[in-house]
């Protein structure tokens, strides 16, 4: 175990006034560290940090306990400033279902799986070239940090272990996210505002695929996101659902600009939610109020969305036997490929909507009973888009929404749907140019 050489290290340079802790070639196995002020963590290439499958080198006693999950976590920081992590080496929490495994009794998750990173309260924090993977739990957690750079850093955490996130960024400010690759099991960048909002964040020139979403605001969302721009992405395989933006905690959700985006292997395209599930995540408070969402504007898109089914692997197996696998769709992989959704709930609208030079191709498949469903409400549930089933349009369901624009807007399909295109429900301002 190198954890002990690695902190004297960093408590060093801290004591000195700022340094840089070099990691040369080679595995060194570690548990917590704790970095602090004016410290540069510089992985060589070749460099491997290694973190420990024993839990009991990620002690919990000199850490704060966070609003969601344990404690548990690779690298930490707390109040801290003038962090750097860099370089061509690699960051590996080792945390596979084998190591950590996942003990889910009465709905919950128990059992430790340690976070890779988690730094809270910490500013001018930058990211640089590293490479990281397989955490046990979220990836790279920031809470309420300010000033934060992300550039060319390389995640891969995909079909590791459960709710592998990439970058979890809860309540904050001044960020920039460019240029990097992430591949997650769950969301690969990941806004989140349980109680600070997350505020003035552009995302540039990323490659993003997950088994979840390549973006999401949400789900913790009472402190809100203002300011949010991204651009320049290419957001692949992600079969739950590219762009996800979400207020059911209350907050406001507003001034957001996504463009020049192209989907490639995708399930439901664009999911735009107003819920009101008030969740306070155990801090005492009482439940918010209904959030609000608007201002929001998604242009220059092109977009493939697939039916990630069992009836291609068939065909595959069976064509050269001239044997039709009849595997049909089924209701939840129809789901999973669904339309464009932008939806509130009853008395609470989604308002100023633009989506601008769109062109979306969708799978088809539905049926006249497709066509006939009714939508649940689901006011207060945990908002996953095909939650609530196969929807009644194939390319776009609006409801309880407000001056929707949608200009230039092509949405197309490959095979044959009994469903009407574009449906609406208690929608004011409905505008297709």
């Amino acid at each position: 175990m190198d954890t002990q050489a690695v902190q004297d290290s960093i408590d060093a340079c801290h004591d000195a006034g700022g340094g840089i802790v070099r990691v040369p070639a080679g595995d060194f196995q570690i548990g917590t560290i704790i970095l602090k002020s004016n410290v540069t963590l510089s992985l060589d290439h070749g460099a491997s940090l290694l973190g420990s499958t024993d839990v009991a080198d990620y002690p919990t006693e000199n850490l704060s306990r966070p609003r969601e999950g344990a404690a548990h976590c690779l690298i930490y920081a707390e109040n801290a400033k003038n962090i750097t992590i860099e370089g061509l080496g690699v960051i590996d929490g080792r945390g596979t279902h084998e190591n950590f495994p996942r003990n889910r009794k009465g709905g919950r998750n128990t059992g430790i799986r340690p976070r890779l990173m988690r730094m809270e309260s910490c500013q001018d924090l930058t990211f640089s070239g590293v490479t990281y993977k397989r955490p046990a739990f979220w990836g790279l957690h920031l809470i309420d940090c300010k000033n934060i750079h992300f550039s060319a850093v390389t995640l891969r955490f995909r079909n590791n272990n459960y709710n592998n996130d990439g970058l979890d960024l809860d309540g904050c400010e001044n960020v920039l996210i460019e240029n990097c690759d992430l591949s997650t099991g769950d969301d690969a960048i990941c806004l989140k505002s349980s109680k600070n909002p997350c505020r003035n964040i552009v995302v540039r020139g990323c490659k993003m695929d997950s088994n979840t979403a390549a973006l999401k605001f949400g789900t913790s969302s009472r402190g809100g996101f203002i300011d949010v721009t991204v651009t320049n992405c290419y957001f692949h395989d992600c079969p739950m659902g590219a762009i996800k933006l979400q207020s059911v905690d209350g907050g406001r959700l507003e001034n957001v600009d996504i463009s020049r985006v192209k989907m490639k292997d995708v399930g439901c395209p664009i999911f735009i939610r107003l819920g009101n599930r008030g969740s306070t995540f155990g801090d005492g408070r009482e439940s918010p109020p209904v959030g609000t969402l608007k201002n929001i504007r998604i242009s220059d898109v092109v977009a493939e969305v697939t039916i990630e089914d069992r009836a291609k692997a068939a065909e595959a197996v069976y064509k050269n036997l001239k044997v039709d696998p009849t595997p049909g769709v089924t209701d939840n992989e129809k789901s999973k490929a669904g339309p464009i959704m932008i939806t509130g709930i009853p008395g609470h609208f989604v308002e100023n909507v633009v989506l601008e030079n769109i062109k979306i191709s969708f799978p088809g498949k539905g049926t006249e009973e497709d066509a006939r469903r009714t939508v649940a409400e689901d006011i207060d549930r945990y908002p996953e888009q095909f939650f609530f089933g196969v929807l009644p349009a194939w390319g776009a369901y609006i409801r309880h929404a407000k001056n929707i624009e949608f200009k230039n807007v092509e949405l197309t399909l490959r095979d044959a749907d009994e469903r009407q295109k574009v449906v609406l429900d208690d929608v004011e301002g409905f505008v297709d140019l």
